[in-house]
């Protein structure tokens, strides 16, 4: 994976010297290297569907061997809310500290309200499934709502639970399409350096580093932000839980790394799922529920650092002045409203929900979308981290993480075949939970 982000690095740089062909249009090394990353992350997301779905029906189902179920979701709910206020203080902090509206040179007509924008309303038609697969359409064709997988595989999994005896045929087959599924994953998995090649290299020929220059300090406060949330906080209260933080990065750097070049939470889930259950220890029925829903829902970069910093960069920017009130409604929205546009995910339009609630103009989205995607690694990279984050705090809370396989100096490589039939790791969810 390293040399293939170094050679990504040097080949995106051929392809930019190179410039477009005659007609504007990008020259064969940039198009190359688009279809490979391109290609990669649309496998992974293949592959997310029915991961999600036969997953979570085989966790919920197995739920009856644990008495605190309940407890574990509603303390993965209040771990997402608490780790995202924390990083919208953050990027709040730094937003006062470093005034980037007015410290950049942005030009102003660049000003356009985004075609697409998150509502609350969102969040509500989100979760009532269209149809039984979660399947969108649109003029760019057929999309899957996660959240509504969720909410889908969730009512077919607590049905199961219900039926009992009845449905266990179903549920034998259910694991056996999860095995399956872990099997094809894994060869997907195998591409990851050619796909890592692939989408820095674009990431490097299509946006380069030329349009930082007005925005500069806007960017680099959303790494300062970024990085403290990733290197301060996250080991701060891993420390409080008694884990290693050099354990926890070293077992889900995997999964950091892709999402960093892949910008996709989604396309990186199946390898966070997979590093949170083998590298860190979380039991695979708590870690195959929480893990998707983090996807959809728990974006510390997307959705608390990023929209802070980027609506107190448009308060500046058209000179309006934030209250008390304002910045209080940054923090309610970041930390709930990243739920709202989980059927529609996207820093975009998280901002434009953000920007909405607090009657900031929508135009001042188009300001910042030159740098976009260069922002959209580092954030995707620390969504991600957050993602395996929380499941890994929560069960060692509850006394059901495998501390020798946390505490192990050897990973396991997502890389690696899976040994195991893709049944649920049982032993770790029998234990009772330690006393808080």
């Amino acid at each position: 994976m390293l040399i293939a982000l170094v050679l990504g690095i040097g080949l995106g740089l051929v392809a930019r010297q190179m410039g477009p062909v005659a007609d504007g249009s990008p020259n064969w090394l940039t198009s190359t290297l688009h279809t490979i990353g391109s290609t990669f992350v649309a496998l992974l997301k293949v592959i997310v569907v029915p991961l999600i779905v036969t997953a979570i029906i085989v966790s919920i189902a197995n739920l009856k061997q644990v008495s605190n179920a309940a407890r574990l979701a509603g303390q993965t709910l209040l771990w997402f809310g608490i780790t995202a206020l924390i990083a919208v203080a953050i990027g709040i902090g730094l937003g006062l500290l470093t005034q980037p509206g007015s410290n950049s040179s942005v030009d102003a007509a660049a000003a356009t309200a985004p075609e697409t924008t998150g509502s609350w309303w969102d969040f509500m038609l989100g979760l009532v499934p269209a149809n039984f697969l979660g399947l969108e359409t649109s003029a760019d064709g057929a999309s899957f709502n996660v959240l509504q997988l969720i909410v889908i595989a969730a009512a077919i999994g607590i049905a199961a639970l219900k039926v009992g005896t009845a449905a266990e045929p179903f549920l034998n087959f259910t694991r056996s399409v999860l095995a399956i599924v872990q099997k094809i994953l894994w060869w997907v998995i195998l591409l990851a350096p050619i796909g890592t090649l692939g989408l820095i290299g674009n990431a490097v020929a299509s946006y380069g580093w030329g349009s930082l220059g007005s925005l500069g300090v806007f960017a680099g406060a959303v790494y300062a932000g970024l990085a403290l949330v990733l290197f301060v906080v996250y080991p701060v209260l891993l420390r409080l839980h008694g884990l290693s933080p050099r354990r926890f990065f070293a077992g889900a750097w995997p999964a950091i790394q892709l999402a960093f070049v892949s910008r996709s939470s989604i396309g990186t889930l199946p390898v966070t799922e997979r590093v949170t259950e083998q590298n860190l220890g979380v039991p695979r029925s708590y870690a195959s529920f929480a893990v998707p829903l983090g996807a959809t829902t728990k974006m510390d970069g997307c959705a608390a650092v990023y929209p802070a910093l980027a609506a107190i960069f448009v308060a500046q920017f058209f000179h309006v002045q934030l209250s008390i009130t304002d910045y209080l409604l940054i923090a309610l929205v970041s930390v709930v409203g990243s739920a709202a546009t989980a059927g529609v995910t996207g820093a975009v339009v998280m901002l434009t929900l953000t920007l909405s609630t607090l009657g900031l103009p929508l135009a001042g989205v188009g300001l910042l979308l030159a740098i976009d995607p260069i922002l959209d690694m580092g954030r995707t990279a620390t969504n991600v981290a957050g993602q395996a984050l929380v499941p890994t705090i929560v069960a060692k809370r509850e006394g059901i993480l495998d501390l020798d396989r946390y505490r192990s100096t050897s990973t396991i490589d997502p890389l690696a075949p899976v040994e195991e039939a893709g049944g649920v790791d049982t032993d770790l969810l029998r234990r009772e939970p330690a006393t808080v």
